[in-house]
C-alpha cells in the first residue's frame, strides 16, 4: 500500500469538523424542557398589538420631528398608511395564531411566506407616502429623520 498519510486524515478531519457542527447547531437549538421542574417559570411577556405600537411610533415622530401646519397633509397621508399596515398586520397575527395549532411544518412555511409577501405589499404603500413626507421636510428634520432610520434613536438620545 502506497498511501500517504494526509489521504487518512483529511476525511476524518472532515467528519470532526461536521459532527462539532452538528452538535452545536443541536445545542444551540435544545429545548430546556428537560431541565429541572424547579425552576420557575418566567413570566408571559405581553404581546403589543401592531396598532398600539404604530401608535406610539407616529406620537414620538411626530414629536421628534415637530411636523409643521404645512406638513399635515402629507404627515396625514403617511400616518394612514401605517395605520392601515398595522390593522392587517394585527389580522395577520391573528389568523396565524388561530391556525398555527393545526399546522404542520409545511403548512408554517408558508404561512411565514405569506407574511412576507404581505409585509413587501404594506412597504410598497408605504414608500410612497414616506417619500411625499420626506420631500417637504426641512433639512434639520430630514437630518433628524436619517438619523432615526439609520440608528433607531428617538426623543432626547443624541441624534447626531
Amino acid at each position: 500500500m502506497n498511501q500517504k498519510p494526509y489521504q487518512f486524515a483529511l476525511p476524518s478531519t472532515v467528519v470532526v469538523i461536521m459532527m462539532a457542527l452538528v452538535s452545536i447547531f443541536f445545542l444551540a437549538c435544545a429545548s430546556p424542557s428537560f431541565a429541572a421542574s424547579t425552576k420557575k417559570k418566567a413570566p408571559a411577556v405581553e404581546r403589543i398589538s401592531a396598532v398600539d405600537f404604530t401608535e406610539s411610533r407616529i406620537k414620538q415622530l411626530q414629536t421628534t420631528l415637530k411636523v409643521t401646519e404645512e406638513q399635515q397633509v402629507q404627515w396625514n397621508s403617511l400616518t394612514q398608511v401605517m395605520r392601515e399596515n398595522a390593522k392587517e398586520l394585527d389580522n395577520i397575527s391573528r389568523d396565524k395564531s388561530e391556525a398555527s395549532k393545526n399546522m404542520n411544518a409545511v403548512e408554517a412555511m408558508k404561512f411565514h411566506s405569506q407574511i412576507t409577501e404581505s409585509r413587501l405589499e404594506q412597504q410598497k404603500k408605504l414608500i410612497p407616502a414616506f417619500e411625499a413626507f420626506y420631500t417637504g421636510l426641512s433639512d434639520d428634520q430630514k437630518k433628524i429623520t436619517d438619523t432615526i432610520f439609520r440608528t433607531g434613536r428617538y426623543g432626547k438620545q443624541k441624534l447626531n
